[in-house]
């Protein structure tokens, strides 16, 4: 079966400028490891493009249900359902014909990442990556194993904070560890989500904290360092993203009060304003001329800055988007509130065109496919939306499990849920296919 899985996978032309073989490697890195995923997969946090934006012309579902635990319960586009153990706020990474997710056992005090079945949820494999030394510090919504998986199409590179320091990890397709490497110690006053970014030869990582972080370049193949810079002595949750703006490469990240644009074959920096607060947790998103960092301490805070090394700050509001990542299309920027209220902007001015309480709480990110949105709040309801900057129009509302942390995954018209129900006070999590 992995022959053939890794006969059928092939460059994405689509994220090809970010990532072909061809293009200038740093120095002493080898220029023999392309990047190998297909046409529909997600390979790593936010997706292929890292910005949350479902390829292609799908349409999965927008409706499901899943009372097949009660007696005569209706069950509505459930393709499967796996139990999985431990907890873990990663999405769900899908390459080829299998998923792979970070998790983490607390009684067993084991962080470990799996694989499963994309076409029958079956679980192929299990593999520990770190026993023991869990911090028992963070905020009550984290977990230790909110990193989501990066796949280059022949290894898996995860995030775990561990005995206090935060590593990164490299295993193989089956399973097996390749390699291990230490990014930084780590103060936690939070807990740690930030997700590796695969960029050339290289995956990308990040662990900014209070004392004092660092975004570090390792080579994919073997762990090498190939670049590192230290970040500010204080706590901030964001991933490194990769666009390509302004007619260069840029390797972005909020927070730390600052927005930070290196070049990320190099790590040298390319330009970086105090245009964003302290403690970020969304992943910033661009319309091709500037960047949108928010944040939630100390301050309410969504700025717009201009990403061609001007330091121009377009536009800002108080606005309090904190966890959940925003959406860019066309001119405008979506958001889901951490309160339960969707709005529009106008990207290059900030005009708020519109504004809907949706109600719940939200922490997972919304997902845009097609015209539609799709954003899951912490209790488990998908309310469905079109990306429209006329007017809010519901399309849809549905409920699976009743806890929901991780952004869902769009593949091949199908929907992957990671989330958890809590029977007779026993939680147990479950990864959900949802199609038609």
């Amino acid at each position: 079966m992995r022959q053939l899985f890794t006969c059928c996978l092939f460059v994405v032309a689509l994220v090809a400028e970010l990532h072909e073989s061809h293009a200038a490697s740093p120095a002493g890195v080898a220029a023999s490891d392309p990047v190998q995923i297909g046409p529909t997969d997600w390979p790593w946090w936010r997706g292929p493009k890292f910005d949350g934006i479902a390829l292609g012309n799908q349409n999965p579902p927008l409706t499901w249900s899943d009372a097949s635990s009660e007696p005569g319960g209706k069950t509505e586009n459930v393709v499967w359902r796996t139990p999985i153990i431990g907890r873990g706020h990663g999405s769900p990474t899908i390459v080829g014909d299998r998923i792979y997710l970070a998790t983490a056992d607390v009684e067993a005090q084991v962080q470990s990442v799996l694989a499963l079945d994309r076409a029958s949820g079956k679980l192929l494999w299990q593999t520990p990556v770190h026993q023991g030394n869990f911090d028992p510090k963070g905020n009550l919504k984290s977990s230790h194993a909110s990193s989501t998986v990066a796949c280059d199409g022949r290894r898996l590179f995860i995030n775990f904070l561990n005995a206090g320091a935060i590593h990164t990890s490299a295993l193989d397709l089956d399973g097996k560890i390749i390699w291990q490497a230490k990014v930084c110690d780590f103060v936690n006053h939070q807990g740690f989500g930030s997700s590796p970014a695969v960029y050339k030869q290289t995956v990308i990582v990040s662990a900014d904290n209070k004392g004092g972080g660092a975004i570090v370049a390792l080579e994919r193949a073997t762990g090498k360092v190939v670049w590192r810079v230290e970040r500010p002595s204080l706590p901030n949750y964001t991933s490194p993203i990769l666009f390509t703006i302004a007619g260069r490469e840029q390797l972005l990240l909020t927070g730390c009060d600052l927005v930070t644009s290196l070049d990320p074959a190099t790590g040298a920096k390319l330009w970086e304003v105090a245009g964003a607060t302290t403690e970020c947790v969304t992943s910033t998103v661009t319309d091709g001329s500037r960047i949108f960092t928010s944040g939630g301490y100390p301050k309410n805070h969504l700025s717009a800055v201009e990403a061609d090394g001007s330091g121009k700050l377009a536009w800002e509001s108080a606005t309090r988007v904190y966890v959940p990542s925003m959406l860019v299309q066309e001119g405008y920027l979506y958001a889901v509130l951490d309160a339960g209220v969707a709005t529009c902007w106008n990207s290059a001015t900030g005009e708020e065109l519109w504004k809907q309480r949706v109600g719940g709480t939200f922490s997972a990110s919304p997902v845009l496919v097609g015209d539609k949105i799709f954003a899951i709040d912490e209790k488990g309801r998908t309310v469905i939306f079109r990306a429209s900057s006329k007017e809010f129009e519901q399309l849809g509302e549905n409920q699976l499990g009743d806890e929901a942390f991780a952004t869902p995954t769009f593949v091949d018209n199908r929907i992957y849920f990671r989330v958890a129900k809590t029977t007779d006070g026993k939680r147990q999590e479950y990864v959900y296919c949802i199609g038609k």
